[in-house]
């Protein structure tokens, strides 16, 4: 089976799993959560696998995308949709600025600086009334598009899946266009792929804020 056959043929047998006959419900919500994982590793391939950045603080990036639907529904009545632009605006912006800090620093400084970011984001949340401390906020309504809302196991684990299959198209089409590939010389290292003329810094932070995103729409 050819290499773009396999991944269809994956996710038709995922997309099968919720109408397989006697299939316990709480393995579908099992499934909901690695799909919602799968977005957020699917972004750590694009920035450690691929740009040779180790990051770990994509739960922070969850959190931004989590609180900013959190925050805008209940408090303010947005429908949920709309917040998906706004989780994603505000996570590119927090992730540039965070970026731009961060990614000057080299070794294992760079690791250990992304886990302080995100214990960071931990206590803050946690202190704060703002974000309902360590309670978190309770009563956020389900997505809902035209009427039809995805509260139930199997629509939203759907939802979820296809929601996958969009961000694995994006990502394939994003590495094999000229800033991903840009990112893919990261592989080689700094200076070999500064010696090709490429803007490593800004290639850097776009991989950054890429799997920032990924992982917002998660949280979302």
């Amino acid at each position: 089976m050819s290499g773009r056959l396999l991944p269809l043929a994956g996710f038709l047998v995922a997309a099968a799993l919720p109408f397989v006959p006697g299939i316990p419900a709480y393995w579908i919500t099992i499934a909901s959560y690695v799909a919602l994982s799968s977005m957020v590793a699917l972004g750590i391939v694009v920035l450690t696998g691929v740009a040779s950045v180790v990051s770990f603080g994509q739960a922070m990036f969850v959190g931004f995308g989590a609180y900013t639907t959190g925050i805008l529904t209940v408090r303010y009545g947005w429908p949920p949709i709309a917040t998906l632009p706004v989780a994603i605006a505000l996570t590119a912006l927090l992730a540039w600025c965070i970026g731009a800090i961060t990614l000057r620093l080299k070794g294992h400084y760079l690791p250990v600086a992304t886990i302080a970011w995100n214990i960071s984001f931990f206590y803050l949340t946690g202190g704060l009334d703002f974000f309902q401390r360590y309670d978190g906020i309770s009563g956020i309504p389900p997505i809902a598009i035209g009427g039809f809302s995805f509260a139930g196991g199997t629509s939203f684990y759907l939802l979820s899946l296809a929601i996958l299959i969009v961000l694995v198209i994006v990502t394939s089409n994003l590495l094999d266009s000229r800033v991903g590939r840009a990112i893919r010389a990261l592989r080689g290292g700094v200076l070999a792929a500064e010696s090709f003329g490429i803007d490593t810094g800004r290639a850097r932070i776009l991989a950054f804020v890429y799997a920032a995103i990924l992982a917002a729409i998660s949280g979302w």
